[in-house]
């Protein structure tokens, strides 16, 4: 339950985000966070209308502020960045987050079919795709922009499968201790081989 010392808002938004990531947007009702919350549903209705209002705030409270640093870092980056330097700003401001509450809440957005949520994933995500199309294209002139839009889509399927995953890889590597910097850079080396690769099957 979160603490009442909290304020109202921030207690909805955190009760939401821990029982959408547990139980997915449909198990969940308002009911539900209402309770976890400590709050009545008047609180809810009063700071957000509705129950895909509420969804949408979740997603935006965590989606932002990673696009603002992604795009602060693809601007640091210069004029003609390396592709490791573009796959360091595409997927270093998500896996710094804390992952006990993005994670599961990330891993249920990404698995959701539900057109409204896809709806959402697109609106906030849009820009970014423009932006970083636009720089992995000119970092690698010889692919197509399908080409390149596939090679992103790949990647973000890794790192959502490495963030969502990650209390499995103990049981999977015993002797290794997941942390950020090392998930990081496998995943960039990774990556960086799949967007340069000219031929599969």
């Amino acid at each position: 339950m979160i603490p009442k010392a909290v304020d109202t808002k921030t207690r909805i938004l955190d009760a939401a985000e821990k029982l959408f990531g547990k139980n997915g947007f449909d198990a969940t009702s308002l009911r539900d966070i209402t309770a976890e919350a400590s709050v009545n549903l008047a609180a809810v209705n009063y700071h957000f209308q509705s129950k895909d209002s509420l969804i949408d705030a979740v997603i935006a409270r965590r989606v932002e502020p990673v696009n603002q640093r992604r795009l602060e870092m693809l601007e640091a980056a210069g004029e003609n960045p390396t592709l490791e330097q573009l796959l360091i700003a595409f997927l270093q401001p998500l896996m710094q987050h804390d992952f006990s509450v993005v994670y599961p809440l990330m891993a249920r957005v990404l698995a959701t079919p539900d057109t409204f949520v896809t709806h959402l994933l697109k609106r906030h995500l849009g820009l970014i795709i423009e932006r970083f199309g636009e720089a992995f294209g000119k970092a690698l002139p010889e692919f197509t922009e399908t080409q390149i839009r596939w090679k992103m889509h790949f990647t973000a399927g890794a790192m959502a499968h490495v963030l969502s995953r990650a209390y499995m890889l103990p049981e999977l590597m015993p002797d290794t201790k997941f942390d950020c910097q090392t998930a990081l850079a496998e995943l960039v080396t990774f990556a960086a081989a799949g967007f340069r690769a000219k031929e599969g099957i």
